[in-house]
């Protein structure tokens, strides 16, 4: 079982979003210690609870920082940008980190529709039904230099010319998005933790649609502590920020006892969930990895993604030491 760490840079009440950016890095330099597979890096706008907007600048701090793990984008918001130009940065970070970076492309917003309409460099307010579709067909023409004869943009040059190309991902949230991935030759991770009911059915969706075994991750929220109680005062921030994000309340990520407190009233959109696996796990070492590894195994996942929205960054550097340990993964020597 291969474990990675998905990062949205959370930003605790109380703390800059330069602080969160640099909570980030100090994870990610955690984990290349710790054995993790992969570090990636989310993209939001317009959000006070997450700091990272441009996953590329990010993402190029870690790796220099870092000597072994693949770090990439999770996901760079291809309906924003030029293919083209994404291309282009990607190709410059595989050149400067030969093997170890990953280009995430994801299909959402990542915010709401003003600051869409300001991040479009073709200012339409309703995009076409298929420009996803077309940018991403160009954005793997233009990684391989292989746009067709009679393409608008054939013969482009993309540089740095003659270094590798990263690894490119597609992200998605639906059964939809699975087969896509899979028609395409792309490898897919799938947002368990945003849509957690056909998550069975995504994986098979997949494999039947040609993807290759091992070639799917699975994104979920892991909270671990070493008891059960701190673990439940640790997962009170995810809690708590779940019921805001379901009232469009997007304000910083509140503290365990904030959290509490907010809960008190017994208000709790994840305490009613009933999908057959659950969107987060929480608990001590051994329950975490035991819950994980039934979920890997139901659904043919040979690699999870965790991410946590945790308020107290120690808090969170921990729960990532106590999974590392659970599933025995190979640190670098001391």
């Amino acid at each position: 079982m291969r474990l990675s760490i998905l990062d949205q840079s959370p930003v605790g009440d109380g703390y800059s979003p330069a602080q969160a950016l640099h909570n980030t890095v100090e994870l990610a330099e955690l984990a290349d210690q710790l054995g993790y597979t992969r570090f990636w890096v989310a993209e939001h706008h317009a959000m006070h609870s997450h700091g990272s907007s441009a996953p590329e600048v990010v993402v190029a701090t870690i790796a220099a920082r870092t000597s072994r793990i693949r770090v990439g984008s999770g996901g760079v918001l291809l309906g924003h940008y030029s293919p083209y130009k994404v291309a282009e940065v990607f190709r410059t970070l595989e050149a400067l980190h030969p093997g170890r970076i990953d280009l995430g492309i994801g299909r959402s917003s990542g915010s709401s529709p003003l600051e869409s309409y300001a991040l479009r460099s073709v200012r339409s307010l309703t995009p076409a039904p298929d420009e996803f579709d077309d940018k991403l067909a160009e954005l793997l023409a233009f990684m391989t230099d292989s746009l067709p004869a009679g393409h608008p943009f054939h013969g482009a040059v993309v540089t740095p010319a003659g270094t590798g190309v990263p690894e490119v991902w597609l992200l998605g949230s639906s059964p939809r998005s699975a087969v896509a991935a899979a028609q395409l030759g792309l490898p897919y991770a799938y947002a368990h933790f945003i849509n957690p009911a056909p998550t069975r059915e995504v994986f098979a969706d997949y494999r039947a649609s040609g993807g290759g075994a091992g070639r799917a991750i699975l994104g979920i929220g892991v909270y671990c502590a070493d008891t059960d109680a701190e673990a439940e005062r640790v997962y009170a921030t995810q809690r708590a920020f779940r019921r805001r994000l379901v009232r469009n309340d997007v304000r910083p990520v509140p503290s365990s006892e904030q959290a509490l407190l907010e809960l008190a009233d017994g208000d709790d959109p994840l305490g009613t969930e009933r999908f057959e696996f659950p969107r987060y796990v929480h608990g001590t070492p051994d329950r975490v990895r035991d819950q994980l590894l039934a979920i890997a195994e139901a659904t043919g996942a040979k690699e999870l993604i965790a991410l946590a929205t945790i308020h107290d960054h120690r808090d969170r550097l921990r729960s990532y030491e106590l999974l590392a340990e659970a599933f025995a993964l190979n640190p670098l020597p001391a």
